[in-house]
């Protein structure tokens, strides 16, 4: 299978990138190469006879008709996009532009490609999204498919404009979609501004680790290989129209999380120990949503995956590839915004 696929210098569409690979697909990697893409999360494919990379913006409409028409791909797999929940809220513009009106644009190139094409029945647009769309949930339940939309964040908002985007072109053009939301993920190659990296690298620092609140908010983790791997399973597999709810069956309270960190570097480097010291607890987020948590039973009961990595076992890998990688996340720490509280605007 030929898969194009959107935001692949990205953290997620990284690993999308270099799982396909692995497995004998082609890839053509699209992105434009904003703040939080690194070609060197894909410097281990970069030589492959499989993959191709195309710099180009989701909302340059001739881009992406140039691009599909010389590389004839059988699915899209839609990764591009802003995802940092306190930049939306610094500058929430930039998160309709690309999110909003880049997914549009899109979807128009991929539905004039599929109706230039003769409508194959195998190709797929498949839509990557956030359980952040449903917005909070109490102490208890799950998020289900069903669940109605109420995003809470300017980042959340955008998703879910471009999920129901998504399935209007279904609707009515026909566009043979897929959808996936998923929970929080982590893991190797995590941009420094997200949660766990900010906590690893603070800590190995000396800095201050900031807690959100008092480190209540509860979310359920899902390592980024096995996220990978539900991916490309739905791409290939999943219903026509159909969305997937993708998680971790692995729920945890910030606090607790930063805690097993800062105890796997107290094993690891134990010359700054304990690291735990350094938890400072701040001003909360505006906004933040206190729970997520999946429930994946349709993806499990359709088409047979499970999560294979256990918070535990997948932060200790996570904190294992940051002090074996130092050169990766150094290059990274000088970009905008890393290293600096955001998202603080009332």
């Amino acid at each position: 299978m030929k898969l194009l696929v959107t935001g692949g210098a990205g953290f997620i569409g990284s690993a999308v990138v270099r799982l396909a690979i692995s497995r004998g697909h082609h890839v053509v990697n699209v992105d434009a190469l904003t703040y939080a893409a690194c070609l060197d999360n894909v410097a281990s494919v970069a030589e492959s006879p499989l993959y191709t990379f195309e710099k180009a913006d989701i909302r340059d409409r001739a881009a992406m008709d140039r691009i599909l028409a010389a590389h004839e791909p059988d699915a899209i797999m839609h990764l591009a996009a802003e995802s940092h929940v306190d930049r939306s809220i610094d500058g929430p513009g930039t998160f309709i532009d690309t999110n909003v009106t880049g997914t549009y644009t899109l979807l128009e190139a991929a539905r004039s490609y599929w109706v230039g094409k003769g409508r194959p029945a195998g190709f797929r647009f498949h839509h990557i999204s956030t359980d952040e769309v449903y917005g909070t949930l109490g102490e208890t339940g799950l998020f289900t498919e069903e669940t109605p939309y109420a995003p809470n964040s300017p980042y959340s908002a955008s998703k879910a404009a471009s999920d129901h985007l998504v399935r209007a072109w279904h609707e009515t053009y026909g566009l043979p979609v897929v959808l996936t939301n998923c929970s929080n993920n982590y893991g190797p190659f995590h941009f420094p501004e997200k949660l766990i990296p900010v906590v690893i690298l603070n800590a190995l620092a000396g800095r201050p680790i900031p807690v959100y609140g008092k480190g209540e908010n509860v979310r359920d983790w899902l390592f980024v290989e096995d996220h990978a791997d539900a991916l490309l399973l739905v791409c290939e597999k999943g219903e026509l129209g159909r969305s997937y709810n993708i998680g971790g069956n692995n729920e945890r309270r910030n606090i607790d999380l930063v805690r097993t960190i800062c105890a796997l570097l107290d094993e690891r480097r134990p010359d700054g120990a304990p690291h735990d010291r350094l938890i400072e607890f701040v001003t909360d987020r505006p906004g933040h949503d206190l729970r997520y948590a999946i429930d994946a039973t349709r993806i499990t009961e359709e088409l047979g995956w499970s999560p294979s990595v256990t918070v535990e076992e997948g932060l200790a890998k996570t904190v294992d590839w940051y002090l074996e990688n130092e050169d990766w996340w150094r290059a990274l720490q000088a970009r905008d915004g890393v290293g600096e509280r955001l998202g603080k605007a009332g």
